[in-house]
Parts: C-alpha cells; sequence; structure tokens
C-alpha cells in the first residue's frame, strides 16, 4: 500500500515528543514490510524540504502555523491520487483531509488538548482555542479514528465519535527493559521529573510537593530533567533557586538519551503531574528500568498507572496528596519492591511490535 501520513512534526522536529517516536516506529515497519509510507509534515529551522528517514519519506512544508494550509496546497499539486490510504493525524489542529483527500482516510489522535489550552495560552486565547477545539471535532465527519488509550477513546466519544469506530493500539517503547533489578538505585531517595518544563506538564507542583515530602524525608532528592527553554522553565529556574531545599534539587536541562536511562534506573520514583496526556510514555519508560510512578489522576496518566499495582494515582491532584503517596511508598520498602516488580513486569508487554499488530489491523494489512 501508499500510505499518506500527516501530521504536525516528524522525528527529527526538535520539538518531537512520543506520538512522533510512535509515528516513527510504526512507519519503519511498514516500509520493512513492504509499504511505502510519505509523511507531509510543517518546516523547521534547518530543515531538509524532503529526506528519506529510515525508509520512509518526509516532506516539510510550512512552519507551526501555515502548515496546514501549505499541506493542502502540496497534496493538491503533487500527492493527489497517490496513496491508497491517507493518515490524518490531529495534534490539537485538524489538516481537515476529509474537506479534500478523496482516497480512503483515517483519524489519528494521541490526545484531545481540551484543558491544555488554557495551561499553554492565557485565558483569552486559552478559551478560544478550547471552544474552537469544541466546534472543529464535530466537523471531522464520521470517520474510523485510532487512538492509545480508553481515556482519549471516552473523549472522543463525547464530541460525536462512534465508539465501534475508534479503535485502540497499544503503546510502545523504543528502551529495551531491564534484564533484572538488580540495578544500583542513588544514595539518597530521588524523586525524578522528566520532560520539557513547559506549563502542562507542572513541574512546580512536583516541587512543591517534593518539599512537602522532604520534610518527613530528610534526605529525599529531585532530579528535573528537561527542555528549558520558555517563560514557564525560567519560572521553575526561579523556584528552585528561591527553594529553602535547593541543595537538594538538581535541573539538569535538556538531556541525551543516555543520560535519561540512567536517571530512570538510579532513580527511586518518577512523578508525573500533566494536565492530560495520550498515554503516559515516560511512566512506561521508567517502569521498564526498574523505577514505579506516582501521578496525578488525568487522562493518559490513568491510562499507563494501574493504580496500587503498577504505581500510584492520586486520589486529589495536587502537591499535598502527591507528597503523602511519595512519602508511603519509599517509607514502605515491601511494597516499593512489589510496585516495582509489577511495572517492570507490564512495561514487557508494551511494545511497538504489540502496536504495530493493532495497527495492521486496523488498517486491514494482517
Amino acid at each position: 500500500m501508499n500510505l499518506l501520513w500527516f501530521s504536525w512534526k516528524d522525528i527529527k522536529n526538535p520539538y518531537a515528543g512520543g506520538a512522533e517516536v510512535v509515528n516513527e516506529e510504526l512507519a519503519r515497519r511498514l516500509v520493512q514490510d513492504g509499504h511505502e509510507v510519505i509523511f507531509l509534515v510543517r518546516g523547521f529551522a534547518g530543515a531538509e524540504k524532503e529526506e528519506m528517514v529510515d525508509g520512509f519519506k518526509v516532506i516539510r512544508v510550512g512552519n507551526y502555523r501555515t502548515v496546514y494550509f501549505e499541506a493542502y496546497k502540496y497534496y493538491k499539486k503533487n500527492l493527489k491520487g497517490w496513496a491508497d490510504l491517507v493518515i490524518e493525524e490531529v495534534n490539537t489542529i485538524p489538516f481537515f483531509c476529509n474537506l479534500y483527500v478523496h482516497e480512503k482516510s483515517i483519524l489519528f489522535f494521541h490526545q484531545l488538548c481540551r484543558e491544555i489550552w488554557f495551561y499553554e495560552m492565557n485565558i483569552i486565547k486559552g478559551l478560544i482555542g478550547y471552544i474552537a477545539e469544541t466546534f472543529y471535532l464535530f466537523l471531522l465527519g464520521n470517520r474510523d479514528v485510532i487512538t492509545v488509550s480508553e481515556s482519549t477513546k471516552k473523549d472522543l466519544s463525547k464530541f460525536g465519535f462512534r465508539r465501534d469506530k475508534i479503535k485502540i493500539i497499544s503503546e510502545g517503547t523504543h528502551i529495551n527493559p531491564v534484564k533484572d533489578l538488580n540495578i544500583e538505585k542513588f544514595e539518597k531517595l530521588t524523586i525524578l521529573s522528566l520532560g520539557a518544563l513547559r506549563s502542562m506538564k507542572r513541574a512546580d507542583q512536583i516541587i512543591a510537593a517534593f518539599e512537602i515530602a522532604k520534610k518527613k524525608i530528610s534526605d529525599l532528592q529531585l532530579i528535573i530533567a528537561g527542555d528549558t527553554t520558555g517563560k514557564f522553565a525560567k519560572k521553575i529556574i526561579e523556584i528552585i533557586e528561591t527553594s529553602k531545599y535547593r541543595d537538594s534539587i538538581q535541573c539538569l536541562g535538556k538531556i541525551s538519551r543516555e543520560k535519561k536511562i540512567e536517571l530512570m534506573q538510579k532513580s527511586h520514583l518518577i512523578a508525573v503531574t500533566s494536565a492530560k496526556e495520550g498515554w503516559g510514555l515516560v511512566v512506561t519508560e521508567a517502569n521498564s528500568q526498574g523505577t514505579p510512578a506516582v501521578v496525578y489522576d488525568v487522562d493518559g496518566l490513568r491510562d499507563s498507572v494501574r493504580n496500587g499495582e503498577t504505581g500510584i494515582i492520586c486520589e486529589k491532584n495536587n502537591p499535598e496528596n502527591l507528597s503523602q503517596k511519595i512519602v508511603k511508598i519509599l517509607e514502605d520498602k515491601v511494597e516499593y519492591e512489589r510496585l516495582r516488580q509489577n511495572a517492570w513486569n507490564w512495561s514487557k508487554e508494551i511494545t511497538f511490535e504489540k502496536s504495530y499488530e493493532d495497527f495492521k489491523k486496523i488498517l486491514g494489512l494482517s
């Protein structure tokens, strides 16, 4: 088959995240099975207009504002009629392929934006985005949908998408699980916060929870790793610098893949407080390296954590409750090891091989 994939970003984009990892892994496997894949995505500074990546073609047009119109123009001029199937990935704003693509198409959602608008925009822009998303979701048509979690499926069903037309594929991780749990952890109990310092990730609440927990666990440490560009990142750095526990907090900025794996292995807990996720890939990755998670009860995170079995989901999404969970887990060594073992075992079931098998079945390729 020829597959044309509309997406906002590709794996080489500086702002690529978990969604782009999933896309790349699926596309690479499609090519290995003899299919042709073209990604039509937005450009970025220094990017080639066209290039081959792991056997599939990436065509970059426009920028983050103009990509939707530029993708439409490029398709009409160069790609109309080429594909057997069009995948329209919706990352906040759709391409509205149903209005101009005549080939068979399917929607791919990792998550809806919803409340994230209010974290990433000011109140007026956030409200406009929130209302606009509510409106344009109803314009996408009664099409087949692929998503990665039950939470997103429930979200989509609220906006007119038929539940029987929404199919879920497994998530996957390109980090191999450790062979056993005989891993040397940091000498001092350490919480890890991993991910770009964006408002919707709410790293400030992890710091607040850490400060509360440290009153009970005096040698507790916190490591924050992730891109530190942007206004919110500056706010986080200021919070750290003024904290009375600043000597126990490290902010490492953007780190390499090797460093990320090392931190996930050596830390005792990963804390994730995002406002919303598609799945919560960082949770599964940490689990695969022998580290359980404490998370907020939000879409995506409640999918990637089995509460009380592989990690802990807070009853209340606030620093006080998060700190209570952190202290409870770290002070109960037997319970900690049980969660750790279960999380590691479950992570071994969440693979891109399974994700691809799910994907192929939905696309009618198997």
